[in-house]
């Protein structure tokens, strides 16, 4: 304006100038909410300021972040994705994408998401940690599932006893195994054990239909057909 004073301009300014202020006040309000944990309330103030600054990769970390701890993890593996392709060498966001993903039991997406982070920096000590775990749990996964492919349950079962001893502290890789480990002892003509594990895993998730396959089969070789 100062270097090309025009009524149309001047107008069109003054109209950048109170939304960029009321974007800061949003900004504002959005990190106090944030600090106070209402996320909530700070994802709506995000989503406002986003629609507008929609190339900010900031705020969508920020963003992120909050989905986090309302437990929506598929919509912050969106705003980290957009993040890391708004940000160069954006290390942090691939780390965090990998991190949701095992926590969700997808460690193949893991695995690919944790690669991307050491391609930008071999030496980041978080992605190549998670990169080790997950690496191995991945090749303990992949092996089980070759030995079932081959029938060669015994071997099998034993190989989901090693995941579950990789990895006891995210709870979807016990229950994947002993789904697996239940089919294998179905499988293999040991009904009683299949239908004792099958059921434990009902228990955690009574949707399972692997599980519920499995364990009719094992009724089944028990000649317990009602069930």
């Amino acid at each position: 304006l100062k270097s090309n004073p025009s009524n149309n301009e001047e107008k069109e300014a003054q109209t950048q100038l109170t939304k960029s202020d009321e974007l800061q006040r949003l900004h504002s309000q959005a990190l106090s909410a944030y600090q106070q944990e209402d996320y909530e309330a700070a994802i709506s103030l995000l989503d406002e300021i986003l629609a507008v600054c929609v190339w900010d990769a900031e705020l969508r970390e920020l963003r992120a972040e909050c989905y986090i701890k309302e437990g929506e993890p598929s919509k912050a593996i969106s705003d980290l994705k957009a993040a890391a392709k708004l940000k160069n060498d954006n290390t942090e966001a691939f780390y965090k994408i990998s991190r949701i993903y095992y926590q969700l039991g997808d460690h193949e997406l893991s695995l690919s998401e944790v690669r991307e982070c050491l391609k930008l920096d071999q030496d980041h000590k978080q992605c190549f940690s998670l990169y080790k775990q997950v690496k191995k749990l991945n090749k303990q996964i992949e092996s089980a599932e070759e030995l079932i492919r081959e029938g060669r349950y015994e071997d099998a079962i034993s190989k989901y006893d090693s995941v579950m001893k990789t990895e006891p502290e995210v709870p979807v890789y016990s229950t994947r195994a002993k789904e697996r480990i239940c089919h294998c002892l179905s499988k293999n003509q040991q009904a009683t054990e299949a239908i004792k594990l099958c059921t434990e895993v009902l228990q955690l998730e009574p949707s399972n239909v692997n599980a519920l396959k499995d364990r009719a089969e094992a009724y089944l070789l028990e000649d317990m057909y009602e069930e």
